[in-house]
Protein backbone atom coordinates (compact mmCIF):
# COMPACT_ATOMS: atom_id res chain seq x y z
CA UNK A 1 0.00 0.00 0.00
CA UNK A 2 2.77 2.56 1.15
CA UNK A 3 4.78 1.83 -2.23
CA UNK A 4 1.66 1.16 -4.65
CA UNK A 5 -1.47 2.28 -3.32
CA UNK A 6 -2.60 4.88 -5.44
CA UNK A 7 -5.88 3.89 -7.46
CA UNK A 8 -5.54 4.97 -11.35
CA UNK A 9 -8.51 7.55 -10.94
CA UNK A 10 -6.01 9.50 -8.58
CA UNK A 11 -3.26 8.96 -10.66
CA UNK A 12 -5.18 11.05 -13.63
CA UNK A 13 -6.58 13.86 -11.17
CA UNK A 14 -10.26 12.38 -10.68
CA UNK A 15 -11.74 13.46 -7.59
CA UNK A 16 -14.28 10.36 -7.73
CA UNK A 17 -17.51 10.65 -6.22
CA UNK A 18 -21.04 10.23 -7.21
CA UNK A 19 -21.53 12.72 -9.35
CA UNK A 20 -21.87 12.81 -13.51
CA UNK A 21 -18.96 14.32 -14.22
CA UNK A 22 -15.80 12.03 -12.22
CA UNK A 23 -18.17 9.07 -13.56
CA UNK A 24 -17.69 9.78 -16.90
CA UNK A 25 -13.75 11.16 -16.41
CA UNK A 26 -13.48 7.17 -14.91
CA UNK A 27 -15.12 6.00 -18.40
CA UNK A 28 -12.89 8.01 -20.21
CA UNK A 29 -9.94 6.74 -18.05
CA UNK A 30 -11.18 3.27 -18.24
CA UNK A 31 -11.37 3.17 -22.25
CA UNK A 32 -7.49 4.22 -22.36
CA UNK A 33 -6.38 1.84 -19.98
CA UNK A 34 -8.42 -1.11 -21.84
CA UNK A 35 -5.84 -0.78 -24.69
CA UNK A 36 -2.79 -2.27 -25.41
CA UNK A 37 -0.97 0.50 -23.94
CA UNK A 38 1.35 1.00 -20.52
CA UNK A 39 -1.20 2.38 -17.70
CA UNK A 40 1.18 5.30 -17.49
CA UNK A 41 0.93 6.71 -21.21
CA UNK A 42 -2.97 5.80 -20.09
CA UNK A 43 -2.92 7.73 -17.18
CA UNK A 44 -1.20 10.46 -19.36
CA UNK A 45 -3.87 10.91 -21.89
CA UNK A 46 -6.91 11.52 -19.94
CA UNK A 47 -4.81 14.22 -18.10
CA UNK A 48 -4.37 15.79 -21.27
CA UNK A 49 -7.73 14.98 -22.47
CA UNK A 50 -9.46 16.79 -19.11
CA UNK A 51 -6.76 19.30 -19.43
CA UNK A 52 -8.55 20.49 -22.82
CA UNK A 53 -11.54 20.56 -21.43
CA UNK A 54 -13.37 17.38 -22.52
CA UNK A 55 -14.32 16.16 -19.16
CA UNK A 56 -17.62 15.71 -19.82
CA UNK A 57 -19.78 13.49 -22.71
CA UNK A 58 -20.53 16.80 -24.15
CA UNK A 59 -17.46 18.46 -24.25
CA UNK A 60 -16.16 14.70 -25.63
CA UNK A 61 -18.94 14.27 -28.48
CA UNK A 62 -18.48 18.01 -29.52
CA UNK A 63 -14.62 18.18 -29.89
CA UNK A 64 -13.33 17.40 -32.89
CA UNK A 65 -11.77 13.86 -34.11
CA UNK A 66 -8.66 15.49 -34.61
CA UNK A 67 -8.97 17.51 -31.05
CA UNK A 68 -9.01 14.25 -29.39
CA UNK A 69 -6.38 13.11 -31.40
CA UNK A 70 -3.97 15.90 -30.66
CA UNK A 71 -4.51 15.54 -26.81
CA UNK A 72 -3.66 11.76 -27.16
CA UNK A 73 -0.43 12.75 -29.05
CA UNK A 74 0.47 14.73 -26.38
CA UNK A 75 0.44 12.24 -23.96
CA UNK A 76 2.08 9.81 -26.81
CA UNK A 77 -0.56 7.92 -26.88
CA UNK A 78 0.77 6.47 -29.92
CA UNK A 79 -0.44 4.09 -32.23
CA UNK A 80 -3.79 3.65 -31.00
CA UNK A 81 -4.62 7.25 -30.89
CA UNK A 82 -6.99 7.26 -34.18
CA UNK A 83 -8.65 4.50 -33.13
CA UNK A 84 -9.27 5.51 -29.76
CA UNK A 85 -10.30 9.27 -30.32
CA UNK A 86 -13.17 7.53 -32.45
CA UNK A 87 -14.30 4.92 -29.57
CA UNK A 88 -14.39 8.37 -27.27
CA UNK A 89 -16.98 10.25 -29.29
CA UNK A 90 -18.96 7.11 -29.76
CA UNK A 91 -18.94 6.26 -26.34
CA UNK A 92 -19.29 9.92 -25.95
CA UNK A 93 -22.92 9.65 -27.96
CA UNK A 94 -23.52 6.49 -26.23
CA UNK A 95 -23.71 7.82 -22.82
CA UNK A 96 -25.80 10.64 -23.37
CA UNK A 97 -28.31 8.99 -25.73
CA UNK A 98 -28.56 6.07 -23.83
CA UNK A 99 -27.97 7.13 -20.08
CA UNK A 100 -28.90 10.80 -20.61
CA UNK A 101 -24.83 11.52 -19.82
CA UNK A 102 -25.17 10.50 -15.68
CA UNK A 103 -23.85 7.25 -15.08
CA UNK A 104 -25.53 6.91 -11.79
CA UNK A 105 -28.89 6.17 -13.91
CA UNK A 106 -26.36 3.01 -15.52
CA UNK A 107 -26.14 2.45 -11.16
CA UNK A 108 -29.59 2.25 -10.79
CA UNK A 109 -30.34 0.12 -13.24
CA UNK A 110 -28.05 -2.52 -12.02
CA UNK A 111 -29.19 -2.00 -8.93
CA UNK A 112 -26.79 -4.20 -6.14
CA UNK A 113 -26.24 -6.73 -9.13
CA UNK A 114 -22.53 -6.69 -10.25
CA UNK A 115 -22.96 -8.93 -13.05
CA UNK A 116 -25.28 -6.89 -15.10
CA UNK A 117 -23.40 -3.67 -14.24
CA UNK A 118 -20.77 -5.63 -15.49
CA UNK A 119 -22.51 -6.50 -18.94
CA UNK A 120 -24.09 -2.65 -19.42
CA UNK A 121 -20.49 -1.23 -19.18
CA UNK A 122 -19.49 -3.64 -21.58
CA UNK A 123 -22.20 -1.90 -24.12
CA UNK A 124 -19.86 1.27 -23.86
CA UNK A 125 -17.62 1.64 -27.26
CA UNK A 126 -14.05 0.73 -26.33
CA UNK A 127 -14.79 -1.04 -22.94
CA UNK A 128 -15.51 -4.61 -22.85
CA UNK A 129 -14.96 -7.64 -20.03
CA UNK A 130 -11.75 -6.43 -19.16
CA UNK A 131 -12.65 -2.46 -19.17
CA UNK A 132 -16.00 -3.01 -17.20
CA UNK A 133 -13.37 -5.07 -14.63
CA UNK A 134 -11.43 -1.90 -14.40
CA UNK A 135 -14.44 0.43 -13.97
CA UNK A 136 -16.03 -1.68 -11.24
CA UNK A 137 -12.54 -2.17 -9.15
CA UNK A 138 -12.27 1.94 -9.24
CA UNK A 139 -15.81 2.80 -8.79
CA UNK A 140 -16.57 0.54 -5.80
CA UNK A 141 -14.99 3.71 -3.27
CA UNK A 142 -18.35 5.86 -3.90
CA UNK A 143 -20.85 2.69 -5.78
CA UNK A 144 -20.03 1.34 -1.94
CA UNK A 145 -22.86 -1.06 -2.87
CA UNK A 146 -20.44 -3.04 -5.47
CA UNK A 147 -17.87 -3.45 -2.72
CA UNK A 148 -15.76 -5.85 -2.35
CA UNK A 149 -15.12 -5.75 -6.38
CA UNK A 150 -11.70 -7.94 -7.11
CA UNK A 151 -11.14 -9.43 -10.86
CA UNK A 152 -8.74 -11.63 -11.80
CA UNK A 153 -6.11 -8.88 -12.24
CA UNK A 154 -6.26 -8.18 -8.10
CA UNK A 155 -6.23 -11.70 -7.73
CA UNK A 156 -3.07 -12.48 -9.93
CA UNK A 157 -1.20 -9.79 -8.13
CA UNK A 158 -2.23 -11.44 -4.54
CA UNK A 159 -1.05 -15.03 -5.86
CA UNK A 160 2.30 -13.42 -6.36
CA UNK A 161 2.73 -12.56 -2.62
CA UNK A 162 1.16 -15.63 -1.61
CA UNK A 163 -2.06 -13.39 -0.08
CA UNK A 164 -5.56 -15.00 0.36
CA UNK A 165 -7.51 -15.92 -2.88
CA UNK A 166 -11.02 -14.59 -1.89
CA UNK A 167 -12.39 -10.74 -1.63
CA UNK A 168 -13.36 -11.28 1.72
CA UNK A 169 -10.03 -12.46 2.77
CA UNK A 170 -8.45 -9.39 1.02
CA UNK A 171 -10.71 -6.91 1.70
CA UNK A 172 -10.03 -8.08 5.92
CA UNK A 173 -6.36 -7.28 4.95
CA UNK A 174 -7.02 -3.74 4.76
CA UNK A 175 -10.56 -2.66 5.63
CA UNK A 176 -13.63 -1.92 3.24
CA UNK A 177 -12.52 1.70 2.75
CA UNK A 178 -8.79 1.06 1.67
CA UNK A 179 -10.11 -2.37 -0.84
CA UNK A 180 -9.63 0.33 -4.12
CA UNK A 181 -6.32 1.17 -3.43
CA UNK A 182 -5.42 -2.31 -1.88
CA UNK A 183 -6.89 -3.96 -5.26
CA UNK A 184 -4.63 -0.78 -7.47
CA UNK A 185 -1.65 -1.95 -5.68
CA UNK A 186 -2.19 -5.25 -6.37
CA UNK A 187 -3.04 -4.94 -10.08
CA UNK A 188 0.47 -3.46 -10.21
CA UNK A 189 1.96 -6.11 -8.71
CA UNK A 190 0.14 -8.11 -11.15
CA UNK A 191 1.94 -6.72 -14.51
CA UNK A 192 5.07 -5.77 -13.21
CA UNK A 193 7.17 -8.53 -11.73
CA UNK A 194 9.76 -6.09 -10.34
CA UNK A 195 7.15 -4.63 -7.98
CA UNK A 196 6.36 -8.14 -6.38
CA UNK A 197 10.10 -8.63 -5.97
CA UNK A 198 10.46 -5.01 -4.15
CA UNK A 199 7.42 -5.54 -2.16
CA UNK A 200 8.50 -9.47 -1.08
CA UNK A 201 12.23 -7.58 -0.55
CA UNK A 202 10.98 -5.34 1.71
CA UNK A 203 8.96 -7.78 3.38
CA UNK A 204 12.21 -10.00 4.07
CA UNK A 205 14.06 -6.87 5.55
CA UNK A 206 11.43 -6.03 7.81
CA UNK A 207 11.29 -9.57 9.31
Amino acid sequence: MKRYGRTYAEEAGIRLSDRPKPLYQLLVLTTLLSTRISATIAVAAARQLFAAGYDSPEAMRDASWQDRVDALGRAHYKRYDERTSTMLGHSAEFCLEHWGGDLRRLHREAGRDARLLRRLLDEFPGIGPTGADIYLREVQAVWTDLAPFVDRKVFAGAKRLDLPASAEELTGLVGPDELPRFASALVRVSIDRKAADEVRAEVTART
